[in-house]
């Protein structure tokens, strides 16, 4: 469904401004529920909240192949938001404690890279698959496989170990804590101890501050690829035609985070520069008129995948205390944030602006954050840290 969402909601009469008001109530509800799924996963079972996220996702999906309406639209959108913020925070602090548990943190940057590359793969498969399942059974047919691909999501989540969380050394299971103080009240005490903690951090703590605001920026810049359907549509793509060209981005994105290990010491100027030919790169290929302008799209979206993980290994590193999920969904609430300003900005400047223009308007504050990551990127622990 990735590649044609946009296209089915366009093909059942929504505007593009109808369009962005739908992304707007996916990111408020994901940026709503951020933290307070991230204290949750600090206190529960983590491996859980992994499995009921894409539930909640794969319902969206049944209910906009079922009713295919605005506000079924709107409903899946809440439903996918819900699942978003459920896994959001939770993923990366629960890989990150694996490790820990193993002695293995060093391994952190390079396994996520991995595991992001391996999505982005599947996901590039999806795409391309959308062609001819489309042709063969439209919108239904594509919306029922998407539904069980997150079933599938839930079993594989179900199959994880999960290893009691050494964030710190002081820390103990947050959730045999919270019940050995007195069960549902023990647990909301605990969640509410964890919730302070991951606050605290994430706004007290100089290096973690920079890092959650930078983790953020970059994960607000990634509602690009929401318009780039409707991009591929405006240069004479047809509906066959767009996943071919999105499936060039998803695969530059996927070798951008197998990079993400090897690239993960390098110094914080290089990240800077990326970001820069990033900004380039995509306006450039915006604003060309033509299908061709996907290839430098690709490319940036590419180096951006890249910068995208290593700077949230290095926040992952930078976090010293118990409420690593919290922390790290305080930058995702504020990448919803940002991604809700974006939204909203292509639905006011659609009205006046064409959409090649407005894409290419964004790569403003990707150059702007360019210029801030030498400043704002933690470094690396030094290797006898790790």
């Amino acid at each position: 469904m990735y590649p044609l969402y946009q296209l089915l909601f366009e093909d059942h009469g929504l505007t593009s401004t109808e369009i962005s008001t739908l992304f707007i109530i996916w990111s408020a509800t994901a940026f709503l529920l951020e933290i307070p799924s991230g204290a949750l996963a600090d206190v529960f079972s983590r491996r859980k909240l992994l499995m009921l996220g894409p539930a909640l996702t794969g319902l969206g999906y049944a209910a906009w192949i079922t009713v295919p309406s605005y506000a079924a639209f709107a409903l899946g959108f809440i439903l996918w938001g819900a699942g978003s913020a459920l896994i959001s925070g939770t993923y990366e602090a629960f890989v990150y404690d694996e490790l820990a548990a193993r002695g293995a943190t060093a391994k952190y940057a390079g396994l996520l890279g991995k595991a992001r590359s391996a999505s982005l793969i599947a996901n590039l498969t999806a795409t391309l698959l959308a062609i001819p399942l489309f042709a063969a059974g439209g919108y239904l047919l594509v919306g029922v496989l998407s539904v069980i691909s997150c079933l599938a999501q839930v079993v594989v989540a179900a199959s994880l170990p999960e290893a009691t969380r050494v964030a710190s050394a002081e820390e103990t299971d947050p959730e045999a804590a919270a019940h050995s103080t007195g069960g549902w009240r023990g647990a909301l005490e605990r969640y509410v101890v964890m919730l302070r903690a991951g606050l605290q951090e994430a706004s007290t703590s100089r290096v973690v501050r920079r890092a959650v605001g930078l983790v953020a920026l970059l994960g607000g810049f990634l509602a690009f690829d929401e318009y780039f359907p409707l991009l591929a549509r405006g240069v004479g793509a047809t509906t066959t035609l767009v996943p071919l060209l999105i499936a060039g981005t998803v695969a530059a994105q996927a070798i951008g985070g197998a990079l993400a290990g090897p690239a993960y010491r390098l110094p914080a100027a290089v990240f800077a520069v990326g970001l820069g030919a990033t900004a380039g790169l995509i306006s450039w290929g915006s604003l060309s008129g033509t299908a061709a302008g996907f290839v430098p799209i690709a490319v940036g979206y590419g180096v951006m995948q890249l910068v995208i993980v290593v700077a949230d290994a290095r926040l992952q590193d930078a976090i010293e205390g118990p409420a690593r999920a919290t922390v790290t969904s305080v930058s995702g609430f504020f990448a919803e944030v940002f991604a809700v300003s974006v939204y909203a900005g292509f639905a006011l400047g659609a009205v006046w602006v064409s959409l090649p223009v407005l894409v290419a308007g964004l790569t403003v504050p990707v150059l702007i954050t360019a210029l801030i990551t030498p400043k704002v990127l933690p470094p690396p622990p030094k290797k006898e840290e790790v």
